[in-house]
């Protein structure tokens, strides 16, 4: 099993992916979100040339945020930098895509951008928007192609899983696991609890507060309305119908995602009580070995552990600990 972390691109970025290092993670796995975080390149970038051996990720990268030749051209400058240290997930884009007021990729759609992604990283002429490209970098720009980057696609359900099995290396899944992949990607949310402390402490509560604030971001895409059935989520909802005009509301949904419990958000989360743990996995060290344990069983072959609240560095230092880096 081996043992990841998820990073929010940020300022902090690179002291925190040098932390993972250093504490024995096998890869930084960072997230594409270009309204809510920095970019995910640039960071990659910066990553890179300040670490020696932590391997790199996306988890996940959005087809439709960048023409196929960026995310190619994007690819190579980093495989340049640091020679196979990357490996790529892609998804059909939740939160990135509401921020845009957008729906989710299709499979087909993403289907055929890796397709084409796959093409181009192998030195192929393949046809985007309509006509032939290639990559034609000399040596001094890129590596020669074909190149070789493993791709991990986040897409579930029967149909998700065949076209994962034809386009990609391995899947990538948030929460619970999927077996029968030689590389099968976990991302868990949570916290490592100290000795005796509650779940309904304030530093827990701020820990796992934005993840399970999220579970509500997600239902209000699906129906506004369905919110009310979360403790505080009337009282919420209200809030963020006082907030903005209903054509901005998908913009202050999802502010601090997956990162910070936000004044709005807050109503979520002190109305949970215990309920706030969620998906999370929220134990103490041996719980944690424990789950760890359940999801190698249940054929997850590597799990990306994704922090948030506003000790993130503690939070990997204690995950560490608890599975034995």
């Amino acid at each position: 099993m081996k043992i990841s972390c998820g990073i929010v691109p940020s300022l902090a970025s690179v002291e925190q992916a040098k932390l993972a290092e250093e504490l024995g993670y096998d890869r930084a796995w960072l997230y594409d979100s270009p309204a809510l975080y920095a970019d995910v390149w640039v960071t990659m970038a910066r990553v890179a040339e300040r670490t020696d051996r932590i391997g790199l990720g996306t988890a996940v990268l959005v087809p439709s945020l960048r023409h196929v030749m960026v995310t190619a051209s994007a690819i190579a400058t980093i495989e340049g930098i640091a020679p196979g240290r990357l490996a790529c997930g892609f998804g059909t884009g939740a939160t990135a895509r509401w921020l845009f007021g957008k729906d989710a990729l299709t499979l087909g759609e993403t289907g055929e951008y890796l397709r084409q992604l796959r093409g181009l990283l192998r030195g192929e002429v393949v046809e985007a928007d309509g006509a032939a490209v290639q990559m034609c970098q000399l040596p001094a720009f890129a590596p020669p192609r074909p190149i070789e980057v493993p791709i991990l696609l986040s897409a579930l359900g029967p149909r998700g899983r065949a076209l994962t099995r034809e386009v990609a290396d391995g899947i990538l899944t948030v929460g619970s696991g999927i077996g029968g992949f030689d590389w099968s990607a976990q991302l868990v949310v949570g916290t490592v609890l100290e000795q005796g402390e509650a779940v309904t402490s304030q530093r827990v509560q701020d820990s796992v507060g934005p993840w399970y604030a999220v579970l509500a971001h997600g239902t209000w895409e699906g129906s506004p309305e369905a919110v009310d059935v979360f403790p505080g989520g009337a009282e919420w909802r209200a809030g963020l119908d006082s907030t903005r005009p209903e054509a901005e509301r998908h913009l202050a949904v999802h502010e601090g995602h997956a990162t910070t419990v936000t004044d709005l958000d807050r109503i979520l989360v002190d109305g949970a009580g215990e309920g706030v743990v969620g998906m999370a996995w929220v134990a103490e060290a041996e719980g944690i070995r424990a789950k760890v344990a359940e999801a190698e069983a249940q054929g997850t072959t590597e799990i990306i552990y994704a922090p948030s609240g506003p000790d993130v560095e503690r939070e990997f230092r204690a995950f560490a600990g608890a599975v034995g880096l």
